[in-house]
């Protein structure tokens, strides 16, 4: 199984991108992914990665057949920025803008300051998550081990998290996909309210990446704020086992069930 089937041109969604609120829609994180891969291919500079990518969520990604399209906008030598889009039967759900900037070895003076990596996924372990009423979804492709805070648990949260299946079925994921699928996950793992009287829905997704992942674990270092106007924000902080990958943000619509 994976989260997406190859198709003519297209890609059918499995039930294993399915989120927690609605069984006709699906969980952020990969079709995000999805479009991640899109952009990441569409780049014209040889040598270059992805280093910042936004991601607009214009409506509910339904379980259907989606397409992606994706072109540089802004040619450069050393930096070029890509746009894409992911849709559904002619029509946008998400829409992306990527920086790709070229890569070359560079003698630095001393190492930058970053801070300490958190520990290994082997010392985290599983938490119960908030009841979902089906038992296949993202939540059962996705492995997910707590260092500190739970699912049910509001407040700041540590979480390693590793995808159990492939993106795109048939394909090894790229460390882009990796962290994309589990960065959209920051305002779940550290919710900021009782998810059984509020919902905080993000609007978009920004991440930024010193460096892309080793290994298939990603940690979320997560805090979630819920303002009374009925805003919020998600801010994490990306390790891998090596230490800091990069940061991720969400904006939030917070209201009352």
């Amino acid at each position: 199984m994976a989260f997406y089937v190859p198709e003519t041109g297209a890609f059918a969604a499995t039930e294993l991108t399915r989120g927690p609120w609605d069984e006709h829609s699906q969980h952020a994180g990969p079709p995000c992914a999805l479009l991640g891969r899109a952009l990441e291919r569409a780049g014209a500079l040889e040598q270059a990665r992805i280093a910042w990518i936004t991601f607009e969520i214009l409506r509910p990604v339904p379980i259907a057949v989606l397409t992606c399209a994706a072109e540089v906008v802004r040619p450069g030598r050393s930096v070029e920025l890509i746009e894409g889009a992911l849709s559904h039967d002619g029509t946008d759900l998400i829409r992306a803008r990527a920086w790709r900037i070229r890569t070359a070895a560079v003698a630095l003076d001393e190492d930058p300051p970053a801070p300490d990596p958190p520990a290994g996924p082997g010392a985290a372990e599983p938490r119960d998550s908030f009841p979902i009423a089906w038992e296949t979804g993202h939540h059962s492709a996705m492995e997910v081990r707590f260092l500190l805070g739970g699912y049910t648990e509001p407040g700041p949260a540590r979480a390693w998290i590793r995808m159990r299946v492939p993106l795109v079925e048939g394909e090894e994921p790229s460390a882009l996909e990796r962290v994309l699928v589990a960065a959209d996950s920051g305002n779940g793992v550290s919710s900021p309210l009782d998810y059984r009287r509020y919902l905080f829905i993000n609007a978009d997704l920004s991440v930024a990446l010193r460096r892309l992942p080793d290994g298939e674990w990603v940690c979320l270092d997560s805090v979630t704020y819920a303002e009374p106007d009925g805003v919020g924000l998600s801010d994490t902080a990306l390790f891998d086992e090596r230490g800091l990958l990069g940061r991720a943000t969400q904006s939030l619509l917070v209201r009352r069930r």
